[in-house]
């Protein structure tokens, strides 16, 4: 069993890679969709949303606001506490998933999806905590894949996403700007990652990468440099 943490910053392209991995044999879970299903209306998460952040983050279908409650976490200054409420509940989601994983094959390679690996390490750091599996995730997972690109092209993918042109599309600019600003530097990611995938736009170089990146992670190999680049 292998259990890997792919992340990168938005807009890298990470959701790509885990297709190809996906493709290729490996189990994979995005943390985005264990989080919006843990928001949803009755689940422990979303009451504790609620407590925290005050009933006017619900639309008038009981369900929350995701651009309300975005606006209060980024520009409102509340992220930490938005986080603090949901990752914890993703990763516990995350261990279960994976307990399930390698009960039904041993040998299994368990992707997790999150862009933020190493933001949720540095948010339980700076709260103080040491020694839980927020505060170091070498507990919960044997290595880490980083997808990096350069800045201006995770703002461009992001935007693109979002189908936004023309006007507005300054001010989704400048949101990614600001998401981004909240993420650990791809350069930091990469030091201390296990392997770093490049991705720059060619999608042929980028597959050929990760079919090198799934035999070395189904190899189980853990004696290649951390930081290596599959470029």
């Amino acid at each position: 069993m292998l259990r890997v943490g792919l992340t990168g910053g938005l807009g890298s392209g990470k959701s790509t890679v885990a297709q190809y991995l996906r493709e290729m044999g490996a189990e994979v879970s995005e943390s985005d969709d264990l989080g919006r299903a843990l928001m949803e209306p009755g689940q422990p998460v979303y009451n504790e949303i609620l407590r925290v952040f005050g009933q006017e983050v619900a639309g008038p279908d009981g369900h929350l606001d995701r651009a309300r409650l975005a606006k209060l976490a980024f520009s409102g200054g509340r992220l930490d506490e938005l986080n603090a409420i949901v990752h914890p509940a993703v990763i516990e989601a995350q261990r279960r998933w994976m307990r399930e994983v390698f009960a039904r094959d041993p040998a299994a390679v368990a992707v997790v999806v999150s862009a933020l690996i190493f933001e949720v390490e540095r948010d339980a750091r700076a709260r103080g905590e040491r020694d839980n599996i927020l505060a170091d995730w070498r507990r919960r997972i044997d290595r880490v894949v980083v997808v990096t690109a350069p800045d201006e092209l995770k703002i461009a993918r992001y935007v693109d996403r979002l189908g936004i042109f023309g006007a507005g599309r300054a001010a989704a600019e400048a949101d990614a700007r600001a998401r981004l600003a909240h993420q650990v530097p791809d350069a930091v990611k990469a030091a201390r990652a296990d392997y770093v995938v490049e991705n720059t736009g060619d999608k042929a170089a980028l597959h050929a990468q990760v079919e090198e990146l799934w035999r070395r992670l189904k190899a189980e190999s853990n004696k290649l440099p951390q930081g290596e680049s599959l470029e």
